[in-house]
């Protein structure tokens, strides 16, 4: 078969959300796995529903996960003239035809024939045979295009997730692959959906489609239409539907969320990337592994067959773990945009790196870290209920005692250590009495990490302060 050449073909006309963007993770892991191409072809025949906003989420999405497409994005629109040719190809060569029948006559064929219990489907009134005399074109009626579609005999593949797969020819009738304009100009027409992905998918030389199994009942149709144009199907994987954690369909109308509203929460990427490869294929019981680890595992035998439910607590675990192995380095411009969308202005000489490094253990998303962070370069609002339980009239004198003390030390984590304990020894008291007071004064919060060193990072002035505004 040559190079491996995936794709991924989302239709701009909602939002994307993970449930979609999976088959994308999975068609750019395949090809980045083998050595291969990764295409990006936004599907936008659909005029009415598409729109740039969708487009821009989309694009969007894939930067920020890293599924670099090594072409595209291509747009079906842009792709017009192409597709009228084949068209036209077909019609000279009998592989397809005009078919005048009006929607009334359709609507009335479909009524008689559910009447009759049988399934609803074009008769073949204007299917050209030999021997066979068509009706008069009628007067004042814009065709379609229909594909010659086999009869009798079956199409089947071997489908990477659901094994062998058989559709009867007598099932499908012939299908419509361009409809009038509008408008009425041309001879041609708007080519349908089922027809423009088969003559994109020659056009890119796609060796492999993983798409999800909503698409499984046109796979039939596209072979038919592939092999009628002289070439053999791609290697079909279609992957089991992605639901909500109330056992639904992902989908925005049951609440999912657009990808990029997860980079907004704070996840971060290889995070995402992580959970969501876990969704619907397995590496033994590995749950947490990196983009490079992935990608060296990947394959389309351990896909799943059963659908994937996703979890968002799964998710904030998995991107905890995440968090806690990601280089502060590169956690800490993230935090900034974070701390940033808080309202929050850095300083210029801020260092967010050695706060990421105390804090980031305690956090699933970098939104969170960016919250504990926030003590750093925001006021703090300790509770009243903290105040009353832990800056008690017993800790009050060495709480006084602590600010004048760290007024003259050097301000690092072990001279700061040295200073809380010279007050305790001083007061007679243990550090569960002291060290609770001083983080609800100084952090806004009774709970965290090590005293000595969270206070070490902040300015010496704003600690003292806040020891002696209380």
């Amino acid at each position: 078969m040559g190079t491996v050449r995936t794709r991924f073909a989302p239709s701009p006309t909602g939002f994307i959300h993970l449930g979609n963007i999976r088959s994308a993770l999975y068609a750019w892991a395949y090809a980045r796995a083998t050595g291969g191409v990764f295409v990006l072809r936004i599907e936008d025949t659909d005029v009415e529903r598409s729109t740039q906003e969708a487009v821009d989420v989309i694009l969007e999405s894939m930067r920020w996960l890293g599924f670099d497409p090594d072409e595209g994005p291509l747009f079906q629109m842009q792709r017009m003239a192409r597709y009228r040719q084949v068209l036209e190809e077909m019609l000279e060569q009998g592989l397809a035809y005009r078919c005048y029948m009006s929607t009334a006559e359709l609507d009335a064929l479909r009524e008689r024939q559910m009447q009759a219990r049988q399934k609803p489907r074009y008769d073949g009134t204007w299917r050209p045979e030999a021997g066979k005399s068509l009706p008069p074109v009628p007067a004042g009626v814009a065709p379609v295009i229909r594909f010659k579609s086999p009869v009798g005999g079956s199409v089947a593949w071997d489908d990477k997730v659901k094994g062998r797969i058989e559709f009867s020819n007598d099932e499908l009738d012939d299908l419509v692959i361009a409809r009038p304009a509008a408008d009425g100009v041309g001879p041609i027409g708007i080519p349908t959906y089922n027809f423009c992905v088969v003559v994109d998918d020659i056009d890119m030389a796609i060796t492999h489609v993983i798409r999800g199994d909503d698409h499984v009942n046109n796979t039939p149709r596209q072979i038919h239409i592939l092999r009628s144009l002289g070439h053999e199907p791609p290697i079909y994987a279609h992957l089991p539907t992605v639901l909500n954690e109330r056992g639904e369909k992902m989908s925005k109308r049951h609440g999912a969320k657009p990808v990029t509203q997860y980079r907004d929460e704070g996840f971060l990427a290889d995070g995402v990337v992580n959970y969501l490869a876990r969704l619907g294929w397995s590496h033994g019981d590995d749950e947490i592994f990196s983009r490079a680890q992935f990608l060296q595992w990947f394959n389309l035998d351990h896909l799943g067959k059963s659908a994937g439910q996703f979890d968002e607590a799964k998710l904030r675990w998995v991107n905890a773990q995440h968090m806690k192995s990601t280089d502060d380095a590169t956690l800490a411009p993230l935090v900034g945009e974070q701390l940033r969308r808080l309202g929050l202005q850095l300083p210029a000489d801020a260092s967010l790196e050695p706060m990421c490094a105390l804090f980031k253990d305690r956090c699933a998303t970098t939104l969170e870290l960016a919250q504990w962070l926030s003590m750093y370069f925001g006021e703090v609002s300790p509770s009243g209920e903290d105040q009353r339980a832990y800056v008690t009239d017993a800790v009050r004198p060495a709480l006084s005692s602590l600010a004048v003390t760290l007024s003259g030390v050097v301000w690092d984590a072990p001279a700061i250590q040295q200073g809380i304990k010279a007050t305790l020894s001083g007061y007679g008291l243990k550090m569960p009495q002291l060290a609770p007071a001083v983080r609800v004064l100084v952090c806004g919060r009774a709970q965290t990490p090590s005293l000595d060193a969270v206070l070490a990072l902040f300015a010496r002035e704003t600690v003292l302060a806040r020891l002696r505004a209380y």
